[in-house]
């Protein structure tokens, strides 16, 4: 089954026949917010709202563990998280569409394994390929069944927030390599491995990153909330898209 996680400007899926909602405990915590179940071109997914559905919890202290962990249990084996994220690249203009291949980690303090049990053998899983390649595939060939624009291919910085970074810090990310900055691909990416969930992200860039463009002076949140509302609804298409071709056989899981 497919899970979808919705970041912000996604708390919810307007084009989901929502079947029922149900309250998930896991050991590691309550998720942000009760399981959607429903019916997506007439398939079923489960949707989560990273932030919580009044987006109320910031990337900082989302209980990944607990959201991914819900998500297994209940039948999800492939997910679609979706990130908003500010352009780096000078190709990731606000309103773009990119599915990141790569990933760096900036984040501190937050619970990245499940593997924490004091009689538990350490467990190292490899990451050199952060995301599924057969998720990233099935997304990429949606796009163009869809005829929607994206790029393919680039390294998320995922940093630490909820603050928004300086323009200097913006100048490092790009000397190591980053081409988006978000601040929820991690720990949640690295957790799905751990749990065998074949997992990518669809990143929004919404603004340029500071010092960048049009956030050369600062980054105008107003502009943001305009520039969400227009790349959402490619992000829908995108995911109807998603569906329909795997009820017709044309994605491997």
């Amino acid at each position: 089954m497919l899970g979808i996680i919705g970041g912000t400007g996604l708390t919810q899926l307007a084009n989901l026949k929502i079947t029922h909602r149900r309250v998930a405990r896991t050991p590691y915590g309550e998720p942000s917010g009760a399981l959607t179940f429903g019916r997506l071109c007439d398939q079923d997914v489960i949707f989560l709202a990273r932030h919580g559905y009044g987006h109320t919890i910031p990337p900082h202290e989302v209980n990944y563990r607990a959201n991914l962990w819900a998500l297994k249990e209940h039948g999800v084996n492939r997910i679609v998280s979706v990130a908003t994220v500010g352009g780096i690249h000078p190709e990731l203009i606000p309103g773009t569409l990119v599915i990141p291949d790569q990933i760096i980690d900036y984040t501190h303090g937050r619970d990245g394994t499940f593997f924490v049990e004091g009689d538990r053998p350490v467990t190292h899983r490899d990451f050199t390929q952060p995301y599924c390649a057969a998720m990233r595939a099935a997304l990429l060939q949606a796009a163009t069944s869809a005829d929607i624009s994206l790029r393919d291919g680039g390294v998320y910085a995922a940093v630490q927030g909820p603050r928004l970074e300086t323009a200097a810090e913006i100048n490092r990310l790009e000397r190591d390599g980053a081409d988006m900055v978000g601040m929820t691909g991690m720990p949640e990416a690295y957790l799905a491995c751990e749990l065998d969930l074949c997992y990518a992200t669809v990143g929004t860039v919404v603004n340029h990153a500071a010092g960048r463009g049009l956030s050369a002076d600062g980054i105008q949140m107003v502009e943001i909330q305009v520039v969400l509302g227009e790349v959402m609804l490619q992000v829908r298409h995108l995911l109807e898209q998603l569906v329909t071709n795997d009820s017709a056989g044309l994605c491997t899981f």
